[in-house]
C-alpha cells in the first residue's frame, strides 16, 4: 500500500495590482512648465506693487535719482505723514467704506432678483429684453456721465450718498454671470419648496440664495473692489471734500503739492491697502465661486 505525500504549496499571495496602465511621473514636464509660468507671472505681478511701496519710503530727493535704486538709503515714512496732513484721510476712507458697502448690497439685491427672473420666469419680450440687458455691457461708461449728471443735478443729490452709490447699482455683467448660474441649479429643488407651499419671493431667498452662497461671495467683492477704486463718477458728482471718497481725496491732495512720486506712491499704497485685505480674507470663496460660476454655467 502506497502512501501520496502531500506536496507543501506556497500560500503566501501577491498584491493584486492597484493601477493599470504607466505610472505617471510626479514631475512631468507640463506640470513644470505650468509652475514656471505661475511664478513668472507672479513676480511680474507683484514688481510693481513692491516698487510703490519702496519708493513710498525713500526720501522725496531720491526717487529721481538717476540710475535708480532699488531700496531706500534712508527709509523714512514722510510720504504718509504729509498724505494723512494734507488730507482728511478718515473721511474719504468712512465715505469710500459707506459707498462700497450701500452699491455691493444694492447691486446684489438688483442682480438676483433680475437674475432670477430671466433664469426662471416666462414672459412676453424675456429674450428682447435679455438681449438688451447683454447689449448694456457694451456701453462705455463714459457715455452716460452727463445724461447722469443732469439726473442727480434734477433730484438734488449731487453731493451725496445715493447721488454716488444709484448710478453705480445696475451691473449687467453681474446679472448676466448670475443668471447663467442659476440656470445650472436644478428646478427640482424649487418643484419642493413649491409643494410645501413657498412663494417665488420665498424661493429665492431660502433656496436660490443660500445655493449660490459662493458666486454671490465672488459678485459681491468684485463689486466691493470696483465701487472703491471708481475715481470718475465721484469725481464728476461730488464737489464738497467731506463728501470725496479716497480716489477722489487723494487726487486732489496730489494736486494740491505738484508731482511728487513719494507722496504719490503713499497714496497709492493707502488707497489698495483696504482692497488687499479684504481680498486676502474672502480670496477663498472668491476662487470657489469662480469656480462654480464656471461649472454651472
Amino acid at each position: 500500500m502506497t502512501t501520496a505525500t502531500a506536496t507543501p504549496t506556497n500560500t503566501t499571495t501577491r498584491p493584486a495590482a492597484t493601477r493599470s496602465g504607466p505610472v505617471e511621473p510626479r514631475w512631468s514636464f507640463p506640470k513644470v512648465a505650468s509652475i514656471v509660468g505661475a511664478v513668472i507671472l507672479a513676480v511680474i505681478w507683484l514688481v510693481p506693487l513692491l516698487w510703490a511701496l519702496d519708493t513710498s519710503l525713500k526720501p522725496e530727493p531720491e526717487t529721481t535719482l538717476i540710475p535708480i535704486t532699488w531700496l531706500p538709503e534712508a527709509p523714512t515714512t514722510a510720504a504718509y505723514q504729509g498724505v494723512i496732513e494734507q488730507g482728511d484721510l478718515i473721511r474719504w476712507f468712512f465715505n469710500s467704506t459707506i459707498v462700497a458697502v450701500l452699491v455691493t448690497a444694492l447691486t446684489l439685491l438688483v442682480s438676483v432678483l433680475a437674475a432670477y427672473g430671466f433664469s426662471r420666469t416666462e414672459f412676453p419680450g424675456r429674450r428682447a429684453l435679455f438681449a438688451l440687458m447683454i447689449a448694456g455691457i457694451l456701453v462705455p461708461p463714459q457715455v452716460l456721465i452727463v445724461p447722469l449728471f443732469q439726473e442727480m443735478t434734477g433730484l438734488g443729490l449731487v453731493d451725496t450718498y445715493w447721488g454716488i452709490v444709484l448710478p453705480q447699482v445696475v451691473a449687467p455683467v453681474m446679472v448676466f454671470v448670475l443668471k447663467k448660474f442659476f440656470d445650472g441649479i436644478s428646478r427640482d429643488y424649487e418643484d419642493a419648496a413649491r409643494v410645501d407651499g413657498a412663494t417665488r419671493w420665498r424661493i429665492v431667498w431660502s433656496v436660490m440664495v443660500p445655493m449660490s452662497r459662493p458666486i454671490l461671495v465672488a459678485v459681491g467683492i468684485f463689486t466691493f473692489i470696483g465701487a472703491w477704486n471708481n475715481f470718475l463718477w465721484p469725481f464728476i458728482v461730488t464737489t464738497d471734500p467731506s463728501m470725496m471718497t479716497i480716489p477722489v481725496g487723494l487726487a486732489n491732495v496730489q494736486g494740491s503739492y505738484g508731482l511728487r512720486y513719494a507722496q504719490i506712491m503713499a497714496s497709492a499704497v493707502l488707497g489698495g491697502l483696504p482692497l488687499l485685505i479684504v481680498y486676502a480674507l474672502f480670496q477663498r470663496h472668491v476662487v470657489r465661486g469662480v469656480g462654480d460660476a464656471g461649472i454651472k454655467g
